[in-house]
């Protein structure tokens, strides 16, 4: 992928990963483009950066996926680059009594929003790229938000099988994949100690530059090429009896 004179949309780009994705392609040299639920955030972001054009989108309900679609296609036919990077991570316990109704949810953003923009976004003549922001979870579960490392690993899994698909179509598809990073993913203040997104993103465009296609960071890059017997080393000491 080249990483700079394109036009990029980054679903969930106003905060987090998200940002600092469209940050720091804006510095390369590209177009950007990101959406999210959060009005009030895509303004705070839009200020800060004129240039980066947002879009309001609920990408949990298939109306507002073919809506994005729709004006995308429109407005925005150009498009090369569809980063899907918007998740939810919800801390639950199977026996909680609103389990049902938060995996629900999950489902929807992490699994069908993406899988659904992939389908869409594919009839873009212009489309070369997909990159795809799975998770260091997608090897090894974190049973504190069972549904969410479940999501991370159907979409590991559908990568995989699109970088093959998609090949015949031209369109390149990177998985990023990143370990827990210092932002308010599941909530506040639960991830204040782990490495800063800034780390991350330079780990990644170090990455791309060299032309990999899947980009891992501490943890995850662990994960990535751990044997089974270190796969269940490490849900051991993630998951204490």
């Amino acid at each position: 992928m080249k990483l700079t004179g394109n036009k990029i949309l980054i679903t969930g780009g106003a905060s987090g990963i998200g940002l600092g994705l469209a940050e720091r392609f804006l510095q390369e040299g590209n177009t950007v483009l990101i959406c999210g639920r959060r009005e009030a955030a895509l303004k705070e972001i839009s200020d800060k950066y004129p240039s980066i054009i947002t879009k309001v989108c609920d990408l949990s309900a298939e109306a507002g996926r073919e809506e994005l679609y729709n004006w995308i296609s429109t407005h925005h036919s150009d498009l090369n680059v569809l980063v899907n990077n918007a998740g939810i991570q919800n801390w639950t316990n199977i026996t909680d009594a609103d389990f049902y109704q938060l995996a629900k949810n999950e489902i929807a953003t992490n699994i069908e929003a993406p899988v659904h923009l992939t389908a869409l976004f594919i009839n873009l003549k212009s489309l070369n790229a997909i990159m795809n922001v799975t998770s260091g979870l997608s090897f090894v579960p974190l049973t504190k938000v069972p549904v969410y490392s479940a999501t991370k690993a159907f979409f590991h899994s559908f990568t995989r099988s699109s970088q093959y698909l998609l090949k015949a179509k031209g369109i390149e598809v990177i998985e990023v994949i990143p370990p827990a990073l210092n932002t308010d993913l599941g909530g506040k203040g639960l991830h204040d100690a782990a490495p800063p997104v800034s780390d991350f993103i330079e780990a990644v465009f170090k990455q791309l530059k060299e032309g990999k296609t899947e980009l891992t960071f501490g943890f995850s890059e662990a994960m990535s090429k751990a044997n089974p017997e270190e796969l269940t080393s490490a849900f051991n000491r993630m998951n204490p009896s």
